[in-house]
């Protein structure tokens, strides 16, 4: 059980609000959309950088779940371009990768992001929990 559950903090109307998960890996994507579905939120997928910021646009999802390494346009372009929308910089951006250099980090914090995971340090569970950090009540 995510603790976000076991918290209530998933509450019916929260099951409106969204979550965009940016990741070309199809098998971890569908992961965090399983764990994710199963606690209450919406799932919106993109395998490509383009696809993520299109994605974005069209939704507006409440947090954004942000792989680096993507097809087409990586990930910290992705987040440079959103936090230059006006309609999208206000959305938190996590980045969810397993790149975990001092300088990845930094370089993420500096273009806007809310928060750094590091994929193979956390279970979906400890996801779960790290986001609820991230959402506007």
């Amino acid at each position: 059980m995510c603790p976000l559950e076991e918290n209530n903090f998933f509450t019916m109307e929260n099951k409106s609000r969204a979550i965009l998960i940016v990741e070309d890996d199809e098998m971890v994507a569908n992961m965090y959309k399983i764990k994710l579905e199963n606690n209450g939120w919406k799932v919106i997928l993109a395998q490509n950088g383009q696809d993520g910021l299109e994605s974005a646009s069209r939704e507006k999802p409440d947090l954004i779940l942000l792989d680096i390494i993507l097809p087409q346009v990586d990930g910290f372009a992705v987040l440079q371009s959103l936090k230059e929308k006006n309609d999208l910089r206000e959305i938190p951006v996590v980045i969810l990768t397993n790149l975990g250099t001092d300088e990845d980090v930094a370089k993420g914090r500096e273009l806007g992001a809310a928060g750094y995971i590091i994929k193979s340090e956390h279970t979906p569970s400890q996801i779960c929990e790290e986001i609820k950090k991230y959402i506007k009540s």
